[in-house]
């Protein structure tokens, strides 16, 4: 049924599960990689970890992005909004930047942050170049989020 209301659960679902799938994929794309370097190198754990943590983040803006959408909704708090279905509607597509940005940049992250671990393995003082490889990617994930939270605020 097309209320307000389920519109606007949508889009809070659509902002968190996407960029999540995003994340868990990129995640993955960089532990595989890191895997590979500490059965060899074991020292070199401490080193991969930003890198590893750094395509969870678009998880994390789409959660807040979702929280957002209940909160202004009226969903959650003791706000008593009528929730018609167009602003259902708005909310849905307030929540589509983040949503597919953040799965998208997630996964891309993940495969330059996975490519990191292999300047990690080779040249390990130069690690902070391939986080700033890998962060470059993250911009576009804030740009997302920016655009999402303004149209919901």
């Amino acid at each position: 049924m097309f209320t307000g209301t389920n519109l606007a659960i949508l889009g809070a679902v659509l902002a968190t599960v996407l960029p999540g799938i995003g994340s868990a994929r990129g995640v993955n794309l960089v532990a595989r990689a890191t895997a590979g370097l500490i059965s060899e190198e074991p020292n070199k754990y401490g080193k991969s970890m930003l890198l590893q943590a750094l395509p969870m983040t678009q998880g994390i803006y789409g959660m807040v992005t979702s929280f957002m959408i209940l909160v202004q909704s009226g969903i959650m708090g003791n706000k008593t909004i009528e929730l018609t279905v167009g602003r259902g509607a708005y909310f849905l597509v307030a929540a589509l930047p983040i949503a597919f940005g953040g799965l998208y940049s997630a996964i891309r992250q993940g495969e330059v942050a996975a490519s990191g671990i292999s300047v990690l393995a080779k040249k390990p003082d130069a690690v902070g170049k391939a986080v700033i490889s890998a962060s470059f990617v993250e911009l576009y994930a804030i740009l997302a989020l920016l655009i999402s939270l303004l149209m919901i605020l």
